[in-house]
């Protein structure tokens, strides 16, 4: 791998980080496509360099959380409860079982494209006296139980799904980033860990492309931090307006490419 693939990693990671840390996306989702059309990374490998991606670059954004005092919280730990055991096994079935990537687009565009339209809607049509009725505990940790299932077997880091989901059912913006992002970096390190030891047995390209990794990371960490902080610059219904136009945008995408 030469150097300008590892600028080009680094600058993908920044700009796609600052895009998407506002709203508790950690950009795997967007990052994707590039390391696997544009970068050359081989599948299964593309998945924990996805993970590795979101351990570097997760601590940008969480800092910036933290300082601002808006990072924990019931929502978090509910979150990680149910991504942990999801990520394992999703990347006991990536190795073994190997869904394709013709899968998981379909996958994506078949949650991301209504979901980001039925936000958008809400958001439109959102009266502001309506009070948030977030989901129940039991339903939110198995939402997040199956979003670390998909995380697992794709490398992406949940809150593309979880986002929308959360935030459609009033949950605001200011709470699901922080605890989104905090339950995709906790995922990411023991995904990223589970593939580790997988690679000692399993065969194929499994290991993480530790250089373009870490590059794509590098970037993703300056641009997570500078994400964060422009959350509070923006009003709730401008950041559920962008939570929804990116899960619409990388909906079409992946169905664009289905159907091409």
């Amino acid at each position: 791998m030469d150097w300008s693939t590892v600028l080009l990693g680094s600058v993908a990671g920044l700009l796609i980080s600052v895009a998407t840390a506002p709203v508790g996306v950690s950009g795997a989702v967007f990052l994707l496509p590039v390391q696997v059309s544009v970068l050359g990374v081989p599948s299964p490998a593309v998945t924990p360099t996805n993970l590795l991606f979101n351990v570097v670059a997760g601590p940008g954004a969480l800092l910036r959380y933290w300082r601002a005092r808006r990072l924990g919280g019931p929502l978090t730990r509910l979150l990680i409860a149910g991504t942990v055991p999801g990520v394992i096994l999703g990347a006991l079935i990536r190795v073994f079982a190997v869904p394709g990537p013709r899968v998981f687009r379909l996958l994506v565009a078949a949650l991301l494209l209504p979901l980001g339209l039925w936000l958008g809607l809400r958001t439109v049509r959102q009266k502001r006296s309506r009070e948030p009725r977030p989901p129940a505990p039991r339903a939110t940790r198995i939402l997040a139980l199956a979003v670390g299932v998909v995380g697992g077997i794709y490398g992406i880091g949940g809150g593309s799904l979880l986002g929308p989901v959360l935030v459609g059912r009033g949950t605001p913006v200011a709470t699901v980033a922080p605890a989104a992002l905090a339950a995709t970096f906790v995922t990411s390190i023991v995904g990223a860990a589970t593939y580790a030891l997988l690679s000692l047995t399993a065969t194929g390209d499994v290991a993480p492309d530790w250089l373009l990794g870490l590059s794509c990371g590098a970037g993703g960490l300056l641009g997570g931090y500078l994400g964060a902080h422009l959350q509070s610059r923006l009003p709730e219904t401008a950041l559920r307006v962008l939570l929804a136009a990116l899960a619409t945008g990388v909906g079409t995408l992946y169905a664009v490419q289905i159907l091409g």
